[in-house]
């Protein structure tokens, strides 16, 4: 069975984890109601995609 000959180093480790880190979600402001919404997705306040609407509308 195959075992490392020599501990990975801490900077070794951290390169190598360097891709880990996570990143906050891209929000865009809805033209039409100010909401925040994520880009290429309906606006669930007014339904709107792309100028026109898409689902109804959900009721508060």
């Amino acid at each position: 069975m195959a075992l490392p000959k020599r501990r990975t180093g801490k900077a070794k480790k951290g390169m190598r984890r360097s891709h880990h880190a996570l990143t906050a979600p891209n929000v865009v402001e809805c033209p039409d109601s100010g909401e925040a919404k994520l880009p290429h997705r309906v606006c669930l306040k007014t339904g709107f995609y792309k100028g026109r609407v898409v689902v109804k509308p959900q009721n508060d």
